[in-house]
């Protein structure tokens, strides 16, 4: 596909759409648009197209999940009421098949969770960029959108510290959110929009780790270490997985998974407990007859150890935030509800993904902007977050589609204007 030596090219006539961010969303839409016939260039201020895509297929690129859709649009909370059309229009079943159009087969894990069979993501990359590089679709590398020109263009920077201006008669806004910054997702673009009057909300870390206090002696010792077979507990959620300890806190899916809720206690109180249920199929009473015998000579970590089969990091977990806890009764109800207190979010550099962005409020069915019709948005630069499991990648594909489907509509209208 034609790169950065189109540029000057791109900037010199207006051109039908143009896509800022090279990430899922944006090349969807690109896709889209250029099998409708339109002339497409996409920009994106990385040396290479769809970092963030790239380290997501590292896990195995879970594309999807393959869930009843209405048990699957309850994992957007509140932002399901304004995501349902789009995904229901490009549900998971469509992402399947426009995987095996790009020549990725899919098969769905023993969680529910889809996959494609070459479990990266690279192949689909290649397969997409191909089909868009056959159709003409102009690629522009390291040139950061630095907000309007004028109606109709958008100016962009580049490392040099030179200028382009390229104008489009509509133009997809598909930057990213905030979350892993050195790929490419900085949340720059807030202020550009605020000062054309677009609604933004805060960005805030998603599917993220939060900072616990631990002991210098605990970090030093259990950093690293994993929670297996766990369940966790905040508030009215709970649920079972893992979680993995760090120098500074805790992270991990089981953690993600409740990210959200923590995080706005956090906000809201200034710290967060989390409950750690260590032995979830053991009951509270079970755990305290096992434990309701004379100690000896044992130590106490000994003692732990043979009677309830406790892992060295779980009896030291015990010792760090249930330390008041002597009686069996008391050590076994610690064991199924361990109190963690957070302090902190982890930071938006480790976090999977990102909450807030453009308000709902800003944009029209057709994911345009009010305040300019011309320029639509897609994926995580709106207000909408989601749990791991497939349904970030959904939410941006669909999105990204919806919104180029607009552009399709604007652009066969006659409205949209140079």
């Amino acid at each position: 596909m034609p790169q950065d030596a189109m540029l000057s090219a791109a900037a010199a006539e207006p051109v039908d759409a143009l896509i800022i961010g090279a990430g899922p969303a944006g090349l969807i839409a690109a896709d889209h648009l250029s099998a409708a016939g339109h002339a497409v260039t996409i920009v994106d201020r990385m040396p290479s197209p769809a970092r963030k895509f790239l380290l997501a297929g590292r896990g195995g690129l879970n594309l999807t999940h393959s869930e009843p859709i209405d048990a699957f649009m309850t994992r957007y909370g509140l932002a399901a009421a304004h995501l349902e059309p789009a995904i229901r229009a490009f549900d998971p079943e469509a992402l399947q098949a426009y995987a095996a159009g790009l020549g990725q087969e899919t098969f769905i894990g023993s969680s529910g969770r889809v996959f494609p069979k070459a479990m990266k993501a690279s192949p689909m990359l290649r397969a997409l960029l191909a089909r868009l590089g056959a159709r003409g679709v102009r690629l522009v590398s390291r040139a950061a959108w630095a907000g309007f020109a004028a109606p109709g263009a958008s100016r962009f920077h580049h490392p040099d510290g030179g200028e382009t201006v390229i104008a489009a008669r509509v133009t997809l806004l598909a930057l990213g959110g905030a979350s892993w910054p050195r790929l490419g997702g900085t949340g720059d673009w807030l202020a550009p929009l605020a000062a054309e009057g677009v609604e933004t909300q805060p960005l805030r870390p998603s599917n993220c780790g939060f900072v616990v206090p631990w002991s210098a002696m605990f970090a030093d010792k259990f950093a690293g270490t994993p929670l297996k077979r766990i369940a966790v507990r905040h508030g009215t959620m709970s649920l079972r997985g893992e979680a993995m300890l760090s120098r500074t806190g805790i992270e991990g899916g089981a953690i993600y998974a409740l990210s959200s809720a923590l995080r706005d206690t956090l906000e809201r109180d200034g710290s967060a407990t989390l409950y750690i249920d260590l032995r979830p199929d053991v009951d509270t009473t079970t755990l305290a007859a096992k434990l309701d015998r004379p100690q000896g000579k044992q130590s106490r970590s000994t003692f732990l150890r043979k009677a309830l089969g406790l892992a060295p990091v779980e009896i030291a977990l015990l010792r760090e935030c249930a330390a008041d806890a002597v009686s069996p009764a008391d050590i076994a109800a610690r064991i199924k509800a361990l109190p963690i207190t957070a302090t902190a979010t982890a930071g938006m550099e480790r976090a999977i993904s990102s909450a807030g962005g453009v308000d709902w409020s800003a944009l029209g069915a057709d994911f345009s902007l009010t305040a300019r019709p011309d320029v639509f948005v897609a994926g995580e630069m709106i207000d909408w977050e989601a749990p791991t499991g497939g349904y970030l990648l959904q939410a941006c594909f669909a999105t990204g589609l919806a919104a180029a489907r607009g552009m399709d509509a604007r652009l066969k209208s006659g409205e949209a204007e140079a």
